[in-house]
C-alpha cells in the first residue's frame, strides 16, 4: 500500500512539473504595461511557480540519487522542504497583497 501512494505522488509531482512549466511560459508571455498592483502579483505567481519547479526538480533527483550519496540527499531534502515552504508563502502572500491592496483603496 506505501509503494501505491508513492507512485501516485510521484505521478502528481511528474503533472505539476509540467504544468509549472506551462505556468511560466504563460506568464513570461504576457508583455502587456501593468501598474504595480498587478506587476507585483505578476511576480508572485512567477516566483510560486519557480519555487514549486525547484521542488519537483529536486524531488525527481532525490529518487534517482543512489542511497549511498548521503550528503547529496541530504542537501536535495533541504531543497525540497525549503522550496516547499517558499511556494507556500508566495502563495500565502497573493491574497494577502489583494487585502491590503484592497484596503488601500478604501
Amino acid at each position: 500500500m506505501h509503494s501505491v501512494n508513492l507512485f501516485c505522488h510521484e505521478v502528481a509531482v511528474a503533472v505539476s512539473f509540467v504544468a509549472c512549466i506551462v505556468g511560466l511560459m504563460l506568464l513570461c508571455n504576457n508583455k502587456q504595461q501593468k501598474d504595480d498592483v498587478e506587476e507585483t502579483e505578476l511576480i508572485l505567481f512567477r516566483m510560486s511557480f519557480a519555487y514549486w519547479l525547484v521542488y519537483c526538480v529536486a524531488f525527481g533527483v532525490e529518487k534517482l540519487v543512489l542511497p549511498d550519496w548521503e550528503t547529496v540527499i541530504t542537501t536535495l531534502k533541504i531543497t525540497t522542504a525549503l522550496s516547499y515552504f517558499l511556494t507556500f508563502s508566495c502563495i500565502l502572500s497573493l491574497p494577502l497583497h489583494k487585502f491590503a491592496v484592497h484596503r488601500v483603496e478604501e
